[in-house]
């Protein structure tokens, strides 16, 4: 018997992520953020933009093209449904950017740094621009006329290119020029103000005399996003090759795929225009014109210019993360941890008290083993990577499951094991089908002819760059249940053996799923009985549909349901006699909210787990992923106290309405940020 599904109290995934996008620009848009910072939303909301074009556009477009039809289980859209209100749905963001941008700029030039246009130029600056243009720019342009002996030419995903509508007698010609990628993006002007003009905004200006054998009618700088979500399992080897070469082989299709969106930013004709939808295969719901700059990263380089007073003014407070912990002065932290569990809150404590334990485990002759799983380490030098291979050097097993697969960090991870196989660490990677998203680190010692197991479960990277910016946890345990499931965990990645049983860790594909709805159900038969019945989740995102509809009847039986969920949510809350026990907030801040935790029950009763796994099913069915249960009455203190304070939040919480659309919280309430209370309370 197949079990009906019911869509209302859920929404589409995709245009439920649109809506998280919009609240980032929301942050962009409070006058209270300080001016840089918010220049630094709108430049993360074009990248998640882009991100989202490439992945999941690009997997809707695949999709499109098959002959067999499907549905999205929650709003039973197709995959061209859903791209059809995606478009539409993208021009409305566009038009709120446009908006947004324009006052940000007048911001901007209040605070004395102000964008300029060719045109706008002083005669010191035209001179300046023009020297610049003739000395470091025309000799790296390669512009092209499109003809019979100069084809189209291949548009790079998300390179910037000038497009020319072009005269010779009566024929219309297209001009391409591919902006340099090895200039800066934006150049500084002469003079006491912080100025300065676009890299495509100086070639644009120049495109008559670059074509000076044409007549220019239009003018416009275009950019190509193409799918990315190459699936690169899906890749056949070659006899003899070696993963990280498949891997280096099958990343250069990436770049080859079709187009899904184009963008332009100046005037087009409808020859020139014409003849990029036919080119590119897109139709014209694909093509945004934009009225800001297309690529907005050149925001984020702003903080160096800035003097400390600007700083002062348009940045956050300077914030180093606390290196205290309940760790005493002078105690070593195998020496704490083989005693007591030991809790870590990113970003407000530092992430070199993990790179501490690592690297006393290397420095001491009881530890013989060290294991660990690794998605996305950074790009700049890691020292974890560094202590790693000294282990090894110093004859210590280390085994490193390096998953090659992380989305756009898979160039970055081959180089770094290829530096650990160097160093005579063992290196391993994920299984066929399925990318190891756990994070866990096992340390092995022996004392006194005793195994002892140092685990450490987290729910975010070993990365020293993202513990600063994003909230995650980190658990350090000696308990030999958890302990002995990490070895388990390490020896079954080793074989491929995705169904292995453990006694305390949850995970992902086999159980994590049956578990978390077997939890579900176990309050939801508790709120039956009459007794107090509780759930409180922490996640980015919730699209499962099987645990959507747990939560659901969980709901309609009377247990009280609070989620704090970043970004997409499939549930829709407060929906009469199906989800109205059940209310979500969103928070977005200075920190990105990454952390993933689940309670169930209340009071001495609750369980409580921290896990790499979001409620997707991409995580539940097609991932490996771990739940770790908090065992130490303290720790499972403090972490619901921090939930709890997290659903305190008045200033950057929005709660989320029956209809899909994100609310503030009454302006009455009495106004409390909670990454705010975080920083003091760690700082203090």
């Amino acid at each position: 018997m197949i079990k009906k599904i019911n869509p209302v109290y859920t929404q589409n995934r995709e245009l439920s992520w649109l809506k998280f996008n919009e609240r980032v620009l929301e942050e962009a848009e409070d006058e209270t953020v300080p001016l840089y910072e918010r220049l630094k939303f709108l430049a993360i909301f074009n990248s998640n933009l882009d991100e989202f074009y490439m992945i999941r556009v690009g997997s809707l477009y695949d999709l499109s093209l098959e002959n067999t039809l499907k549905f999205d289980n929650k709003s039973f859209l197709t995959p061209s449904q859903q791209l059809e209100k995606i478009f539409a749905a993208t021009k409305v963001l566009y038009k709120k950017r446009a908006v947004l941008s324009a006052k940000l700029e007048r911001a901007c030039n209040a605070a004395g740094i102000q964008r300029k246009k060719s045109g706008r130029l002083g005669k010191i600056e035209q001179a300046f621009v023009k020297d610049y243009f003739q000395t470091q720019i025309f000799p790296l342009l390669s512009p092209l006329v499109i003809n019979v002996r100069h084809p189209f030419p291949h548009l790079t995903n998300k390179a910037l290119y000038i497009a020319v509508s072009l005269k010779e007698k009566k024929n219309n010609i297209l001009g391409i020029i591919p902006i340099p990628q090895n200039l800066p993006k934006l150049l500084y002007l002469p003079g006491r103000k912080t100025k300065y003009i676009l890299l495509e905004d100086i070639v644009l200006h120049y495109a008559e005399k670059i074509f000076n054998l044409y007549n220019v009618e239009k003018k416009a700088i275009i950019s190509v996003t193409r799918n990315a979500d190459i699936s690169l399992d899906d890749e056949e080897f070659e006899l003899g090759e070696d993963y990280l070469q498949h891997m280096r082989k099958s990343l250069k299709k990436r770049g080859k795929l079709a187009a899904v969106r184009m963008e332009i930013n100046g005037e087009t004709s409808p020859s020139m225009l014409n003849y990029l939808i036919d080119h590119l295969n897109i139709k014209k719901e694909q093509i945004f014109f934009c009225r800001t700059p297309i690529n907005l990263s050149y925001l984020l380089s702003f903080a160096e210019k800035l003097t400390v007073e600007q700083k002062t003014l348009f940045m956050y407070p300077p914030f180093t993360p606390s290196n205290k912990c309940s760790i005493p002065q002078n105690t070593g932290m195998i020496e704490y941890i083989r005693h007591k569990d030991l809790l870590l809150n990113y970003p407000y404590q530092s992430f070199d008290l993990f790179l501490k334990l690592i690297k006393e485990a290397v420095y001491d002759d009881s530890v013989f083993a060290i294991k660990i799983t690794i998605y996305r380490i950074g790009k700049r030098k890691a020292k974890l990577i560094q202590l790693l291979a000294i282990a090894a050097e110093l004859g210590k097993e280390v085994t490193v499951l390096m998953e090659l697969r992380a989305r756009f960090d898979e160039a970055n991870n081959i180089s770094w094991a290829e530096m650990l196989q160097d160093a005579g660490c063992k290196v391993i990677y994920g299984i066929e089908g399925y990318k190891v998203h756990a994070k866990i680190c096992l340390i092995m010692r022996r004392e006194n002819s005793k195994i002892e197991y140092i685990t450490q479960i987290g729910t975010g990277n070993y990365n020293a760059q993202t513990a600063s910016l994003y909230t995650d946890l980190a658990l350090f345990t000696t308990s030999d249940d958890i302990g002995l499931d990490a070895v388990q965990f390490f020896q079954n990645m080793g074989t491929d053996n995705l169904h292995g049983n453990y006694n305390s860790l949850l995970s992902a594909p086999n159980s994590l799923k049956p578990d978390l709805i077997r939890l579900i159900h176990e309050e939801r038969d508790r709120a039956i009985n009459g007794q107090i019945s509780h759930i409180l989740l922490k996640m980015n995102s919730l699209t499962d549909r099987e645990l959507i509809d747990a939560l659901a009847e969980a709901s309609q039986a009377g247990v009280k349901i609070k989620m704090i969920i970043r970004g997409i949510c499939c549930i829709k809350p407060g929906i009469k006699d199906k989800t109205d026990n059940i209310k979500v907030i969103n928070i977005v801040g200075r920190f990105l909210e990454h952390s993933r935790i689940f309670c169930f029950g209340s009071g001495e009763n609750t369980k409580i787990y921290i896990s790499s796994a979001d409620w997707m099913t991409r995580n539940t069915e097609h991932r490996v992923e771990i739940a770790c249960p908090i065992y130490d009455a303290d720790l499972k203190e403090t972490i619901y106290q921090s939930m709890l304070i997290m659903w305190r939040d008045t200033v950057k919480a929005r709660q989320l309405n029956a209809d899909g659309n994100y609310e503030k919280l009454s302006a009455k309430l009495p106004r409390f940020d909670s990454q705010t209370f975080f920083l003091k309370q760690y700082t203090e």
